[in-house]
């Protein structure tokens, strides 16, 4: 039985908007591998009409498109199993957080990058901070715009390398307006919505800290006798600390799940999402939601319990004691006619149980956010 290949280094090019040049960036180091002698080929690239970045693409060999007929519409995507064949040492791909035309064999191109790793094939790309799953409620109060296609943390953790393509707000919007990023009236709608500088600024921020939090854990690793990566894909944990998270059948659920999952990783701690169902047939549609938040948890890797008890107070702080939590992470309810209530003595209850363990309530901002459709792709 041939030996499973070394697993393929990820490296990813970190910006905080279309134009800062991250792909600019990715096509140069390419283009150095290849002068000293390394296979580096493109398995996908996305033009924008930029002509200094499409100059870059000279010279390289790039891996045809593989064209997928949907609802009589055709559409290009990378060619996965093309690239495996070709099994180059160094593979460009562009755009990481895109979503595939459906139909397609993997849903995401960062999970068709994780095929590509598996074959030992070492993988070049590119995303914007706004598309990391654990930041998606701060970008949406920030920018107006729920941005649709995310990454999740972990995927992100298994990269070799983080490298972070930095350009000043100001001089970003030069660009924008030379017209050297979006065609005139589509730059005139990026400065309407996500390219005000206020909004870059606090992106840009939001970048370089997670490339600093990404540069410290791989530090901490270089040091230390253990691997940097356990199976899964999981940077080394701190066993002192556990997060809990509880798990409701409202939706702000879900932006709490991203925040636990956030402070547990720059943490190095474990989380674990609870979910507490209420008992009774009348309750199916309430155990329903709940198990779909916590479907979402297991997605971002984050080990999951649904327990069915009358008491939220007390089966939740049980559990915590019994699994050494240090923090437990709820939400702040808010009463409404329509949703059975997790009432506000609820949330004092949990405080007053949980001696020695730090509570975090969280407010749940979606009312206060202004909502605004915006651009799903290239941010």
């Amino acid at each position: 039985m041939p030996n499973k290949p070394e697993r393929g280094n990820l490296k990813i090019f970190l910006g905080f908007a279309a134009g800062v040049g991250k792909t600019y960036q990715m096509l140069e180091e390419g283009q150095q591998l290849k002068a000293e002698g390394v296979d580096v080929v493109i398995g996908y690239f996305e033009p924008h009409a930029r002509k200094d970045t499409i100059a870059l693409t000279a010279g390289f060999e790039t891996v045809p498109r593989r064209t997928v007929d949907y609802r009589g519409t055709l559409f290009e995507e990378m060619d996965t199993d093309a690239i495996l064949a070709r099994h180059p040492k160094v593979c460009l791909v562009d755009e990481f957080p895109h979503t595939n035309v459906p139909g397609s064999a993997r849903s995401k191109r960062w999970e068709d990058v994780l095929v590509l790793l598996d074959a030992g094939i070492d993988v070049y790309t590119t995303m914007n901070i706004q598309h990391l799953e654990s930041l998606n409620d701060q970008v949406q109060q920030i920018s107006g715009v729920r941005v649709r296609e995310t990454i999740p943390d972990w995927v992100v953790e298994r990269a070799s390398e983080v490298v972070m393509v930095d350009l000043a707000p100001r001089a970003l919007l030069n660009r924008l307006e030379r017209g050297v990023i979006y065609k005139p009236d589509k730059a005139k709608q990026a400065m309407n919505n996500f390219f005000r500088e206020s909004t870059l600024a606090a992106l840009r921020e939001m970048a370089l800290r997670q490339t600093a939090h990404e540069v410290g854990s791989r530090r901490q690793d270089a040091g230390s006798d253990k691997p940097a990566f356990e199976s899964g894909g999981n940077v080394q944990r701190d066993s002192s600390k556990r997060i809990l998270v509880l798990v409701t059948d409202d939706p702000s659920s879900v932006a709490l799940i991203r925040r636990a999952k956030r402070v547990a990783d720059f943490i190095h701690s474990d989380c674990i999402a609870v979910g507490i169902a209420p008992l009774g047939d009348q309750a199916a549609r309430a155990r329903a939601l709940t198990d779909k938040h916590l479907n979402f948890a297991r997605n971002l890797h984050v080990e999951t319990r649904l327990i069915e008890a009358q008491s939220v107070p007390e089966t939740l702080v049980q559990f915590a004691r019994a699994n050494s939590v240090t923090e437990i992470f709820i939400g702040w309810p808010k009463l409404k006619n329509w949703l059975p209530p997790f009432l506000r003595n609820d949330v004092q209850k949990i405080v007053r149980l949980s001696k020695g363990m730090q509570v975090t309530v969280v407010d749940d901002r979606r009312d206060t956010a202004a909502v605004r459709p915006g651009p799903e792709r290239d941010m």
